[in-house]
């Protein structure tokens, strides 16, 4: 069974029970099922590497959560919470196959089995869950995520130094009640190159002296765990990578060129990540989003003899330890490992102008695929962080723009505009003034 050694078997009704799977990662896919349905799945398996947990492949056939997986036997009933015991070690993998009315769970790991029969249902006992774990990992206060505007969902990796102005002008204009302006992918020169800028950009400098003058605070994107295959970070230290030597770890496939995984234990790729982030600190930077972060946790040789999850949150530290008390958002984090590290967290996949993945799987940019897992990971929300549930985008192109936006005012903790704000209509700008007028920190209550 793949390493799993059989830890229960539940009784159920197989027409009422329901059992929620919870992802590896902010962009696996998290929901609670009917027994009859089948789990959420990459549609190639090179998908699994950037989306799914990495080492481990669920089957089509069973379900199964990445650290907690949880139950209802029958309407109404108790739950039960299938959960990892810390997240500072090893995050078992917990599955639960239906064999007619009766439930299979095993577990390659120790798990905590908590019977809850409070109000609420699977969200209710994730939320009780969620409060003793928050304790265990040493969360000590929730901070107030301050209201931002983010290039990303208009001008992608397009970005230039052109369109940050005119925005941080239209912000001015608007009088729109945004604290930060956040520089996303495309000011650098390539993945891994965080200091060297692409052709758009001259000076990060002179940007972020506009942003502070104009009153609002700085704030930037880097993926600090990846290596590009055409960086000169790649080129110029191989040794830094996660892998046998000339041989590293693949940590997946985007920007038209494979990725690699830093080894947050090689003093030389430590002493760059002091570097990356003191600077930017120096320079005036105080919020900071760090993207595909499961890479400081894919499992490989490292320079030091430390387990991966362990060099991850390390890693983490260490950047923390460069910006101060500098505002940090993790996005394509390993959920459970990331608790007690972090101000916020994207839980869930990218949201995009369009609806529907445009593959069919529910780990890729859409709204749809957002709002599913955002929906899934509620419970984390002033518990763990702030829940970040992705920007609101509501120009009138984006498709759907009622529904994201009704999604962002019921789950959204972190709040952040991501269009052009010259493009919004009257009903985009209504929208997007209401929704920042606000930025919640109070734990998520479920329905009862």
């Amino acid at each position: 069974m793949d390493g799993l050694a059989p830890l229960t078997d539940v009784a159920i009704d197989p027409g009422a029970a329901r059992i929620y799977e919870h992802g590896w990662q902010s962009w696996s896919p998290t929901t609670t099922y009917r027994v009859d349905q089948r789990p959420l799945r990459p549609v190639v398996p090179a998908r699994r590497v950037l989306c799914y947990r990495p080492e481990r492949a669920a089957p089509d056939d069973a379900f199964q959560g990445e650290g907690l997986l949880a139950v209802q036997p029958e309407a109404d009933g108790p739950v039960l919470v299938f959960a990892a015991r810390d997240g500072r070690g090893p995050i078992p993998s917990i599955r639960a196959e239906a064999r007619g009315n009766r439930l299979v769970v095993s577990t390659d790991g120790p798990v905590d089995t908590i019977t809850d029969a409070g109000p609420g249902g699977i969200d209710g006992a994730l939320a009780r869950w969620a409060d003793r774990f928050a304790a265990r990992m040493g969360v000590a206060g929730i901070r107030r995520a301050p209201t931002g505007w983010c290039s990303w969902y208009h001008y992608f990796t397009r970005v230039t130094e052109a369109d940050m102005l005119e925005n941080l002008e239209w912000i001015d204009r608007l009088a729109l009640p945004i604290e930060v302006v956040q520089l996303d992918d495309g000011y650098e020169a390539e993945i891994g190159d965080w200091l060297t800028l692409s052709n758009r950009f001259t000076s990060l400098q002179d940007l972020i002296g506009r942003i502070r003058a104009a009153g609002r605070r700085a704030g930037i994107w880097v993926a600090p765990f990846l290596v590009g295959a055409r960086s000169q970070l790649a080129a110029t230290h191989p040794d830094w990578l996660v892998g046998p030597p000339g041989q590293p770890v693949d940590a997946g496939y985007n920007w038209g060129q494979q990725l690699y995984a830093l080894d947050t234990t090689h003093p030389g790729a430590r002493a760059y990540l002091a570097e990356v982030f003191g600077t930017f600190h120096t320079w005036g930077i105080d919020y900071f989003k760090i993207d595909f972060i499961y890479a400081g946790a894919i499992p490989g040789r490292r320079s030091a003899d430390v387990p991966a999850l362990a060099a991850y949150r390390d890693g983490v530290q260490l950047i923390r330890d460069a910006i101060g008390d500098s505002y940090l958002l993790g996005c394509g984090a390993p959920i459970l490992a990331s608790v007690g590290l972090f101000d916020a967290m994207r839980i869930s996949p990218d949201t995009a102008p369009y609806i529907e993945p445009r593959d069919g799987d529910l780990s890729q940019p859409s709204s749809r695929a957002a709002i599913i897992t955002g929906v899934g990971r509620a419970f984390q929300q002033g518990r763990f962080w702030v829940n970040d549930p992705d920007c609101l985008i509501v120009r009138p192109s984006v498709e759907g723009r009622e529904a994201w936006a009704a999604h962002v005012a019921r789950y959204g903790g972190l709040r952040a505009s991501s269009d052009r704000l010259a493009e919004l209509d009257d009903w985009g700008l209504g929208v997007t003034r209401w929704l920042l007028s606000e930025s919640p920190t109070a734990p998520f209550v479920p329905s009862t």
